[in-house]
């Protein structure tokens, strides 16, 4: 995964309404496409594709110019490789001055594409600079003490903690033990915010990988190595805390 995708964590935003938006040119459009055949996936061997089409080709209707569609296999953990691969994405934008959002309910027009189904879609325009985030820290998220039992290390819990999530949701906590960081999916007990409550569990797998993105960039910027354990999520809607992945720091 590119390092110099950190810097970006600061500045990327979501952006429920486009307005004032700019043209994203061809040249912008090729870029997109040619980074994310760069970014890692968490699962190497499940097969994903995007496709950008303009926004009148989705229900998304947001002010966006266009939105990308994210493909995938259907195999164990594809919503978090999803998640993962779809937030390198949603950085990326960010360095070319594009604003972005995770759009869930949207659908396109082609729910399947090079015979991959479609999972999630991204609304994309181009923003003026002084629109994308100036503080972070005043975004509303919850307290560190939420999320992070255990050592910092640098601090990382409070940067992670302002991760893009469904309606909000925030449905991750992470322990730490000796030189080791275990990362859970948490649903708190009749906590959805407004998302249908068959849909909690999707879109918070697809939430959990892009949580996992921004761990791993953290840990890179800080210089420390890691082996990452990763485990199959198969449990129940009901399920309050389900174990996602175990990191072993170097």
């Amino acid at each position: 995964m590119e390092k110099d995708l950190y810097l970006m964590i600061f500045k990327r935003k979501s952006f429920h309404i486009f307005r004032d938006i700019g043209s994203i040119d061809s040249h912008e459009l090729q870029s997109i496409e040619e980074a994310y055949k760069t970014f890692t996936p968490l699962v190497s061997d499940i097969k994903t594709a995007i496709k950008i089409v303009p926004a009148d080709e989705t229900t998304c209707k947001r002010g966006q110019e266009y939105c990308i569609l994210l493909y995938s296999e259907k195999k164990e953990n594809y919503l978090q490789n999803i998640g993962y691969i779809g937030e390198q994405l949603d950085l990326y934008l960010a360095s070319l001055g594009i604003g972005a959002l995770w759009f869930g309910i949207g659908k396109p027009d082609e729910p399947t594409y090079n015979g991959l189904d479609f999972v999630i879609m991204i609304a994309i325009a181009k923003i003026p600079e002084n629109k994308f985030r100036k503080d972070m820290f005043k975004s509303k998220r919850k307290s560190l003490d939420e999320i992070w039992n255990g050592e910092q290390y640098r601090n990382i819990g409070n940067i992670v903690r302002f991760a893009p999530s469904a309606c909000n949701t925030q449905p991750w906590k992470v322990t730490t033990e000796e030189k080791c960081l275990t990362v859970y999916r948490y649903k708190k007990p009749g906590k959805r915010g407004i998302m249908p409550a068959d849909k909690v569990v999707h879109y918070n797998r697809i939430d959990i990988g892009i949580f996992l993105c921004f761990l791993e960039l953290s840990l890179m910027e800080n210089s420390i190595s890691f082996e990452r354990e990763l485990f199959a999520d198969t449990a129940e809607d009901d399920c309050e805390e389900v174990l996602t992945a175990r990191y072993t720091l170097i």
